[in-house]
């Protein structure tokens, strides 16, 4: 039996954002059952650097800076006739690396994580290719043209249409096209008409997001007096800016008027000006990058998902419910996570997001009952190991993979 070709839009270490996530464990699963070469795009110099911690796990590895800006991306997917999406993640280079390891390595499967990867999949070789979409980024451009200005319509809509044609044609050739729920993949079989269509579910690391892990833990000198509500993410990611803002200008000031000295606090990475202007507001923190997300979701009375615009599983949602925090999710942040309104989390709409939050900080021993069944289910359901076990046969293993090699430590998520 042969190796694996892995093919990913972004080097999938360290698994400290949803996406790498995802494909650092589908990677290290792959690596139990064959050898795996991955070829990988790097946003920046610290990727490149981080890539090397991959090395124990593989077989081979090529990974090259991302070279196009959105702009540049811009200009060629209109001379072109292509999404955008895929004229960002295009290259020379990387197409030579895989036709290289293509040539040379006794590789029978192909993995392509993200559908902008599926356009180094050479069609028609007879090898088996397995595309993972994770969502169906057609919808979520065409969610995005919905309340979009004249301009930003157009270019949404062209997006979604582009790409639309782009997941067609892929699926119609892949063996397998892999979603991360069945929400996801009943939408993209709907939309395409697709079959070979399956689910590999997102899991979380139980023992990484553990209350009881070695951690930094936060004090109220680090965090401020008074009850604690959190959210988690990529924060230049557009639909969790607009979470975090619809959320501090609607829902925090009620919250803040039963409780007034509840703050509110937004964690993560590469805030947008948007995110930052936020933190100007009374009560409102915005940290940036930190050094582990475990030490503000353990310290926060309440974790918040307000997302008006989701695709499939959210990471942050189980992240907190691993970490035996209540949750109060957005109907469509819960989309997709097999768990029960009311028993493991607090589903709220726009209107109603700010008494569920304040219900909670008012009540703590409904807050900890919520947090206790949320990480007991997190624990039944959503094992790294049991999510991902469908995929031997996908990739032509049909049987338990070994161990894999040994593996990079996660890291700070």
């Amino acid at each position: 039996m042969g190796d694996i070709l892995f093919l990913a839009h972004r080097v999938p270490f360290p698994p400290d954002r949803g996406d790498k996530m995802r494909s650092f464990h589908l990677l290290r699963h792959l690596a139990g059952l064959a050898r795996v070469h991955l070829c990988a795009f790097a946003d920046d110099a610290a990727d490149i650097a981080d890539a090397e911690a991959l090395r124990p796990l593989l077989a081979g590895l090529h990974v090259e800076r991302r070279g196009h800006s959105i702009a540049r991306a811009g200009l060629a997917a209109l001379a072109s006739g292509r999404p955008v999406s895929l004229a960002l993640f295009d290259g020379a280079a990387m197409r030579g690396a895989v036709a290289r390891l293509l040539a040379s390595e006794p590789i029978d499967t192909i993995f392509a994580f993200s559908g902008q990867m599926a356009q180094f999949v050479p069609a028609g070789d007879g090898r088996r290719f397995v595309m993972d979409f994770v969502d169906v980024d057609s919808a979520k451009f065409a969610a995005y043209a919905e309340d979009a200005g004249a301009l930003s319509r157009w270019v949404h809509q062209r997006e979604a249409r582009l790409l639309l044609a782009h997941e067609r044609a892929t699926a119609a050739r892949a063996d397998a096209s892999l979603f991360v729920s069945e929400a996801e993949a009943a939408l993209f079989r709907d939309r395409t008409g697709a079959e070979r269509v399956m689910v590999a579910e997102n899991g979380i690391d139980l023992e990484y997001y553990d209350p009881l892990a070695d951690f930094v833990r936060l004090s109220a000198a680090d965090h401020g007096a008074g009850p604690l509500i959190v959210f988690t993410g990529q924060m230049d990611y557009r639909p969790n800016i607009e979470a975090v803002e619809s959320f501090a200008l609607e829902s925090f000031p009620a919250i803040t008027r039963r409780f007034p000295s509840a703050r509110f606090v937004i964690v993560g990475r590469d805030p947008a000006s948007a995110v930052q202007r936020l933190g100007q507001r009374h009560h409102v923190t915005v940290t940036g990058a930190v050094a582990d997300v475990r030490s503000w979701l353990a310290a926060a009375d309440v974790v918040v998902a307000p997302l008006r615009l989701a695709r499939g599983v959210q990471n942050k949602v189980l992240e907190a419910m691993a970490m035996v925090r209540p949750v109060v999710a957005s109907p469509a942040a819960f989309e997709g996570i097999d768990v029960t309104p009311g028993v493991h989390l607090l589903v709220a709409g726009r209107d109603e997001e700010g008494d569920a939050v304040a219900s909670l900080l008012g009540d703590r021993g409904k807050a900890r009952s919520l947090a206790v069944a949320a990480r007991a289910r997190v624990e039944a359901r959503y094992g790294w190991a049991g999510r991902l076990a469908p995929l031997a046969s996908i990739v032509g293993r049909g049987g338990a993979g070994e161990d894999a090699p040994d593996e990079p430590a996660s890291g700070a998520a």
